[in-house]
């Protein structure tokens, strides 16, 4: 259940779980996402919608929702906004699946979740990933084994960032909203965290991001911001030992 609106979420200790993101937060890899976002346009105007009437630069999230209001509102048949979705998924999958061979570990994620597994924590995935891309990513990195709980793109039910995805993983990892925790490196993290009544905590990309990163964080609710893994770790009372 949602807090109170105006009263921060009733967060308890012990922290018991922690929800990771995956592209960005565990592992780095080189996503052609403006080619998504062109390909999830064409795909969309030839379902119907109006050239020019979708925006190139939102997420493809956004486009997406705006796409499907849009054929709504035209009058567009349910099977017809049915295919553009599942037509939407395919394209992406496949574009997303190109990245694979140049996906790396991010610096400390095997020290740090080999830190909090020892120390009990559950620990789970939620992406927007396609499932074949985020368990190839996290074997390939060799982290899918600190992993049995994942909640991806392909999943049945919402996605994030709707808070229902981010309930759902909970409930199957056996841990109260309260008592657990989204780690992620985008806005998106942060609105389903909130929204779901769960802490978060944004950790900055390599480069540092923006100058102003970590305020934007803050403002959308982060409890924390980290600049690396490593210092997650420690924000975790956790030791990150370097690999070698």
């Amino acid at each position: 259940m949602d807090a109170p609106e105006g009263q921060p979420p009733p967060f308890l200790e012990p922290l018991l779980g922690i929800v990771f993101d995956l592209d960005g937060t565990l592992v780095l890899s080189d996503h052609d996402f403006r080619r998504m976002r062109r390909e999830v346009i064409r795909l969309a105007e030839t379902a119907g919608v109006a050239p020019g009437r979708l925006n190139p630069d939102q997420t493809i999230v956004e486009i997406v929702s705006s796409a499907l209001t849009e054929l709504e509102g035209q009058g567009v048949p349910e099977g017809t906004r049915f295919r553009f979705e599942a037509d939407v998924n395919r394209t992406i999958d496949a574009i997303e699946l190109e990245a694979l061979p140049k996906t790396t570990a991010r610096e400390g994620a095997a020290e740090l979740l080999g830190a909090l597994t020892r120390r009990g924590f559950r620990l789970g995935v939620l992406t927007r990933s396609s499932s074949e891309f985020c368990r190839t990513a996290l074997q390939k990195t060799g982290l899918l084994d600190f992993f049995p709980y994942l909640r991806t793109r392909s999943a049945p039910g919402p996605a994030k960032p709707d808070p229902e995805a981010l309930r759902l993983l909970l409930r199957e990892m056996g841990i109260p909203v309260d008592r657990s925790l989204l780690v992620g490196d985008h806005r998106f993290d942060a609105e389903c965290a909130v929204r779901a009544s769960v802490r978060f905590y944004g950790i900055l990309p390599p480069d540092g991001g923006e100058p102003d990163a970590a305020e934007r964080f803050r403002a959308n609710g982060a409890s924390a911001v980290a600049r690396d893994l490593p210092e997650l770790g420690r924000f975790l009372d956790v030791a990150v030992v370097p690999a070698g």
